[in-house]
């Protein structure tokens, strides 16, 4: 997710101080993603510092508010224009932690994979039961804030056909037959050996 380009977003609207950003942003995403007020206005001065806010004066009430320089404005549009790229996501843990068990001797993988199936389908059905309950008239805030459950349910969906997936090649391997030992040969990278006087 990217903060600075929401920003950016949410003031095109019109300036605004940083707690406000924070409910705006918060508003517009069904508080999915909480930010901190912090990280806002670190954000906030990296986008001053960029060319793409300008900070105004303070108000009577001592709020500094932030608008929108042109290059920000192109930012934005170019931002909320463009597909995500997300084939450079973050490493996702999970999908490391079992490649990892498969390969490290005396792991249950079996186990991991019950786990992580047990835990993923609490999780949909909460937000299944999220969901459900909603039964709020639709406004452009709870609009927002469906389309963000549904996101999760879909991921939740997609990572439990993952986990069988995962189980069904595991299977067709007798226990331990991935099991890697430590190399012997050890990489030429890193500290050089002392050598002794």
């Amino acid at each position: 997710m990217s903060v600075r380009q929401s920003l950016l977003a949410i003031l095109e609207q019109g300036p605004c101080y940083g707690y406000q950003l924070r409910t705006e942003f918060e508003r517009r995403t069904g508080g999915t993603w909480p930010l901190n007020v912090g990280q806002i206005y670190n954000t906030l001065e990296r986008l001053e510092r960029d060319g793409l806010v300008v900070r105004g004066a303070a108000n009577d009430q001592g709020h500094v508010y932030w608008e929108i320089s042109d290059a920000g404005r192109a930012e934005a549009r170019e931002w909320l224009g463009s597909a995500v790229d997300r084939g450079q996501a973050a490493r996702d843990e999970l999908s490391i932690k079992l490649a990892l068990a498969a390969t490290l001797p005396g792991v249950d993988v079996t186990a991991l994979i019950a786990a992580q199936r047990e835990a993923t389908e609490r999780r949909l059905a909460e937000l299944r039961r999220t969901r459900e309950d909603d039964g709020e008239p639709a406004t452009p805030q709870t609009i927002a804030a469906a389309l963000l459950i549904d996101a999760q349910i879909f991921a939740a969906e997609a990572e439990l056909g993952w986990l069988a997936h995962s189980e069904r090649r595991l299977a067709a391997h007798p226990d331990h037959a991935l099991a890697l030992d430590l190399a012997t040969e050890r990489p030429r990278r890193g500290r050089p050996a002392r050598a002794l006087a």
